[in-house]
């Protein structure tokens, strides 16, 4: 079960909101070009790809709501791609991360 449901079951409804639709993942699981993907936006970048700290709008409403810019995007490079492929890392304002692979269809918030 997941842990919005859960929580809302448990009647922790607005605990259940920030949650929702959000596993979470150590970053050490992650493949290692998500890893070095996190360490250039420790760093500050330079980063390979030109959209790169674009704002991301979280318009699938996967990730907690934010005002409008709080979310950057970031490319993970994938192997054998020619484009930048479905691999990204979200990185909120507040350092928050998060992981998808499957271009925004599902998220997993990056554990560090």
């Amino acid at each position: 079960m997941r842990l919005a449901a859960l929580l809302a079951l448990l009647g922790v409804a607005a605990l259940a909101g920030a949650y929702a639709g959000v596993d979470e993942v150590k970053a050490s699981g992650l493949p290692p070009e998500a890893r070095a993907t996190i360490g250039l936006i420790r760093k500050g970048g330079p980063f390979p790809y030109e959209r790169d700290g674009a704002a991301f709008g979280n318009r699938e409403k996967l990730l907690p709501a934010r005002e409008r810019g709080w979310y950057r995007e970031y490319t993970v490079r994938t192997k054998g791609e020619r484009t930048r492929g479905a691999r990204r890392i979200v990185a909120g304002r507040d350092g928050t991360l998060y992981y998808t692979d499957d271009h925004y269809r599902s998220f997993k918030r990056i554990l560090e």
